[in-house]
């Protein structure tokens, strides 16, 4: 992104269109002038015929809000009767990645940003992400199906390492070990949950709690860090 010499349009194409060649660039800010801004009932229609185009694949019945957002879109596919509200990001960029994944009756709320640093995401069926969340991944977050992510909610598939103390954080390499959420579970509005943590099926993470380690299926976490305080019965 930043090798002297590099021209503006090439660092936007490699940050945005994820294809060199003049040819997808073009196609991509066609369909986003067209399409990504316009209000209304007429935007629906044009986001919905215009947006798959872009897309590694795209089921039936996707819903595309207004401003949403796709960066490397090619590595993006979609299942059926999809809604991705407005002010939505999804970025799957990377050089080696899969990207993003999100299966059907998925419901994405608004201004809430799924994000690769060359890592894959995946929304199994009937997950539902509430309004303002994060999903960053750099390397594997896999969401479960049925899983409902209250608002606020961060889960941060990714680190820094901070060893070298003489070094800026910035400048020193980046860890993941991923994050794995199963079905069914419940992640309460504000919690954070980190890189490397598994929860299990239908366990219920309390809001604004922060997960560091795994919380096993069916229990009840809370705090800070969070704790099993309970579990449930199946």
């Amino acid at each position: 992104m930043f090798a002297p010499g590099k021209s503006s349009r090439a660092k936007y194409a490699e940050l945005v269109v994820g294809r060199p060649g003049l040819g997808p660039l073009i196609k991509h800010e066609l369909v986003v002038l067209t399409a990504q801004a316009v209000p209304g009932a007429l935007g629906l229609a044009l986001r919905k015929m215009l947006y798959p185009w872009l897309l590694g694949s795209c089921g039936r019945n996707v819903v595309f809000g207004q401003n949403v957002v796709l960066r490397h879109p090619h590595k993006i596919r979609l299942g059926n009767d999809v809604v991705i509200d407005d002010n939505c990001l999804l970025d799957a960029k990377g050089e080696s990645n899969r990207g993003i994944a999100i299966g059907d009756r998925v419901f994405v709320g608004r201004n809430t940003i799924l994000s690769c640093k060359n890592g894959d995401i995946e929304l199994a069926d009937g997950a539902n992400i509430g309004f303002n969340c994060e999903i960053f991944s750099a390397s594997r977050v896999a969401i479960g199906a049925s899983v409902l992510v209250a608002a606020y909610t961060y889960v941060v598939g990714g680190d820094h390492d901070f060893s070298d103390a003489s070094t800026p954080v910035l400048e020193q390499g980046r860890t993941s070990a991923g994050v794995t959420i199963g079905d069914g579970a419940w992640m309460g509005a504000g919690a954070k949950i980190l890189d490397g943590v598994t929860i299990g099926a239908h366990a219920v993470v309390g809001a604004g709690a922060v997960v560091r380690s795994d919380i096993p299926a069916y229990g009840v976490a809370v705090g800070i860090p969070a704790r099993v305080v309970s579990t449930r019965t199946p």
